[in-house]
């Protein structure tokens, strides 16, 4: 008995050893390969070991309250700069010692947060907070603890509070009997979101694959099985769903807004717009919707590997119920192609392309090229005059469907030039003979437009086949390859950067993005995240190339396009409100050092300069000059035959009517027909 008492209590301790070997391993089958593909891999060295050891912390304690500074500094002295050698030795341990401090910390946590919710807490003493754009040094000293944990809750109570109401006075004279209620959501929802971390098996060898794979680019990573199967469903526009569709209430709570009448949750019988779920699961994990993370809650929703999902659900805030919902194979309607027809005598067309989706898995599905030809041929059906390809928030996809889409609209010759890590340039012909539409086209792009999406924007304007309108792209022109770690083993996979891009013209867009020929403002174009804001980005560069090749038209057409519409774009007031509300914007994020005093006045003063903001944001539209969008002929006749998708079709139509980036493209073109 006493050998089995010795042996149960070493056990976790062999285990974690034995994980840690494994974790290794796999580290360097990645490594391995990297080597061997990758279009631009680097050395193991101390530079790897700093940027994983970062991130790892980064990861564990974002908000600097969970390790203590005498824990950080043991730990940075020990594996900061040795995480390089300490991986190519087989020796991964470092990652049990940093997941027990963490573990540790938690703990601390919980214990401090449960002595704060049995005292008083002081509102009135003199304090200040400081809120940080990036990480920061870890500071908290053990004397310390309660301090820090004391000062985040009652900011929190303060914003729980000031949220609650714009009548200062209403809340000044009600805080007595406000703050307990606050306080005690605050405090109880931190527990509990300790005790999810406490409870979750960890896992810190996933995060040291993606963290070590992050350092050569960022978008090589590692796949586990689900995690791949969930990424290919992604680049296809039939995948499994619940359909429904969920959003965040005033409250922060996740609300059911959609309820699509062909999917399995509609199906049930049991479920009702305007439901708030309280919980999700996965028959093996349940997450608690108060206590778990937005992304966690979103994974488990949407992993093809959740077949079946139970929602703990309320309704009008009643009596907690559970509904069963089995997914089934789903068309997603709002990432397929579509198109409508603006004005009745100029007609121009419009197609909208959220994703480069295909049919990877052999389903007999349509790519996305193959929708949109089919919508073109509907278009040209009615004569259009004029083609706007919106690629507005189009995060890329496929390749190939991006290639065959360039095919269809370039006569012929070559579209891309592929460089691998030899330095062999390998040229991409047009596919086709001949164009599939001949009149003009205009490229609605912004700063979501990434990955295949640019390269389709590059090849259009490198041709002078298209006016590309809009704001400069994401950046991307590198291609990724998903590779099995090993040949007959289906169960650690790599998402693996093997070539990059160039433009006919021998330039790249890879972490400058494309340019469009007319600059249009977006809300937010100074926060969204751009390749050049990662550190380990691959940075531009230019080949010599040896390619030939005919411009649709004359570039000085498109420049005297350009210069007319950037004439209408600088005298519209909806562009240039746009622009000073960025200027705000940019103004209230480079105030993030400053520090706020710890007082209601303080806080609501802040939260409403927020919601004023974000209130100008969601209520500016474009009321002036409404478009006349309408159905192509041959899709009105396929909505008597479908009645259900009516109600998205109209939703769609609804959204464009105001759309100034639409109504400028449809200038550009009545612009380009008149001056021919």
């Amino acid at each position: 008995m006493k050998k089995l008492y010795t042996l149960l209590l070493l056990l976790p301790t062999m285990l974690l050893a034995q994980n840690s070997k494994t974790a290794c391993e796999v580290v360097n089958k990645i490594n391995k390969l990297i080597q061997k593909e990758h279009v631009s891999p680097k050395p193991i060295d101390d530079s790897l070991s700093v940027f994983v050891f970062d991130n790892l912390i980064d990861q564990y304690d974002p908000s600097r309250n969970i390790f203590l500074r005498s824990e950080y500094n043991l730990l940075a002295k020990k594996y900061r700069l040795n995480i390089d050698n300490l991986i190519l030795k087989n020796d991964c341990s470092f990652l049990n010692e940093m997941v027990s401090l963490y573990r540790n910390g938690l703990e601390r946590k919980k214990l401090a947060l449960e002595q704060l919710q049995l005292k008083t807490l002081n509102y009135n003493q003199n304090d200040t907070i400081r809120f940080y754009k990036k990480s920061f040094p870890i500071y908290m000293k053990e004397n310390e603890i309660e301090k820090v944990w004391n000062k985040k809750i009652r900011f929190e109570v303060l914003n729980e509070i000031a949220s609650s109401s714009s009548n200062l006075d209403s809340l000044q004279a009600n805080f007595i009997i406000l703050e307990p209620a606050a306080k005690e959501k605050i405090i109880s929802n931190e527990i509990c979101q300790t005790n999810s971390l406490l409870a979750t098996e960890s896992k810190p060898e996933e995060s040291l694959y993606n963290f070590f794979c992050l350092y050569f680019d960022p978008h090589t990573s590692y796949f586990s099985n689900d995690s791949k199967s969930t990424f290919v469903a992604s680049l296809s526009k039939e995948h499994f769903s619940m359909g429904l569709t969920v959003s965040l209430n005033d409250m922060n709570e996740i609300i059911i807004s959609e309820i699509n009448p062909n999917g399995p949750a509609f199906e049930t019988g049991k479920l009702k717009k305007g439901d708030k779920i309280t919980a999700v699961f996965n028959q093996k994990e349940k997450l608690e919707v108060s206590c778990s993370s937005l992304q966690a809650i979103s994974n488990m929703i949407t992993s093809e590997s959740n077949k079946k999902i139970t929602l703990s659900l309320q309704r009008n805030s009643g009596k907690i119920f559970d509904v069963f919902v089995e997914k089934k194979i789903m068309k997603d309607e709002e990432n397929s192609v579509f198109s409508f027809i603006i004005g009745e005598e100029s007609k121009v067309g419009y197609i909208k392309i959220p994703t480069f989706y295909a049919d990877l898995d052999g389903t007999g599905a349509a790519g996305c090229a193959e929708d949109v030809a089919k919508e073109v041929y509907k278009l040209k059906k009615d004569n259009i005059k004029g083609l706007v390809i919106d690629l507005i928030d189009n995060g890329g996809g496929s390749m190939e469907e991006a290639i065959k889409l360039a095919g269809m609209f370039i006569n012929t010759g070559i579209i891309s030039i592929v460089v691998d890590k030899t330095q062999n340039q390998l040229l991409i012909n047009d596919p086709y003979k001949g164009m599939l539409y001949k009149g003009p086209i205009v490229v609605l792009v912004n700063s979501n437009t990434a990955s295949a999406s640019e390269f389709f924007s590059a090849i259009m304007q490198d041709y002078n086949r298209a006016l590309l309108l809009g704001s400069s792209t994401l950046g991307k022109a590198t291609m990724q390859t998903i590779l099995p770690l090993e040949e007959n083993k289906m169960t650690d996979f790599l998402k693996l950067t093997i070539n990059k891009f160039y433009r006919i013209t021998g330039k790249s867009h890879q972490y400058n993005g494309v340019d469009p020929d007319v600059i249009l403002p977006e809300f937010y174009e100074n926060i969204y995240q751009k390749e050049n804001n990662f550190p380990t980005a691959i940075k531009n560069d230019s080949i010599i190339p040896s390619v030939k090749f005919k411009p649709f038209v004359k570039r000085d057409l498109i420049n005297h396009l350009a210069q007319n519409s950037a004439k209408r774009v600088a005298a519209d007031d909806y562009f240039k409100n746009i622009k000073s509300i960025n200027h705000t914007i940019n103004e209230l994020l480079d105030r993030s050092k400053t520090e706020l005093p710890m007082t209601l006045l303080a806080i609501q003063k802040q939260n409403l300069i927020t919601a004023d903001l974000w209130e100008q944001i969601n209520k500016y539209d474009a009321t002036s000059n409404p478009l006349d969008v309408y159905n192509s002929t041959i899709n009105k006749f396929l909505l008597g035959i479908y009645p259900t998708e009516k109600t998205i079709n109209q939703y769609q139509i609804d959204n464009l009517k105001n759309n100034p980036y639409l109504n400028e493209a449809v200038n550009i073109i009545n612009d380009y027909n008149t001056s021919r």
